[in-house]
């Protein structure tokens, strides 16, 4: 667990625990409404709060996952996962994504999920995390690049949104073993 105060705010995060499905559910659901930035659209493969809670159980039971969860007073207003593979061959890396309701951008929400993310993979002994990003989220490749991850590619006319434009994916990489050592 991890609390830290920003801007007269106070933020936790832990690991997410069955309890947790039903704001999670909402949550997803809210933002894939308040930003481009995700794969969906608002109601697009919607998990509800029983998938989500087999979810949560999964990445419990399973030493390639973790989902954390980010509260301001007991309100769940981010989250994060980290998705790993029991392929021999993809063992050694994990897919990252998150999320923070666009109300409470600005306190470090996301950077805090993804380092406290990093030190869970790294006490994995994990190679490698990965994560894809709209190549429009500035702020969130620059906290990628920040945190040391690389571009390793582009995924040109990726995304087609409301707007009747296409929009290319970033593909990116951290090697762990590179990170604070």
């Amino acid at each position: 667990m991890l609390t830290y105060e920003r801007k007269n705010t106070i933020i936790t995060i832990t690991e997410a625990v069955p309890s947790n499905a039903p704001a999670l559910s909402h949550l997803r659901h809210q933002l894939d409404g308040e930003t481009e930035n995700f794969d969906r659209e608002q109601g697009e493969a919607f998990l509800d709060p029983t998938a989500f809670r087999a979810l949560i159980e999964q990445d419990h039971q399973s030493p390639h996952n973790l989902c954390l969860v980010a509260t301001i007073d007991e309100q769940i207003v981010g989250y994060a996962r980290c998705q790993g593979s029991n392929l021999a061959r993809l063992q050694h890396r994990v897919e990252f994504g998150m999320g923070v309701l666009e109300a409470y951008w600005g306190l470090g929400i996301g950077k805090q999920l993804l380092l406290s993310c990093i030190s869970w993979a790294k006490a994995q002994r994990l190679h490698k995390m990965t994560l894809t990003v709209l190549a429009t989220n500035e702020p969130a490749i620059s906290l990628y690049h920040h945190l040391g991850f690389q571009q390793e590619g582009c995924l040109v006319d990726d995304k087609y949104h409301r707007d009747g434009r296409y929009y290319d994916t970033l593909l990116m990489g951290l090697f762990l073993k590179s990170v604070g050592e």
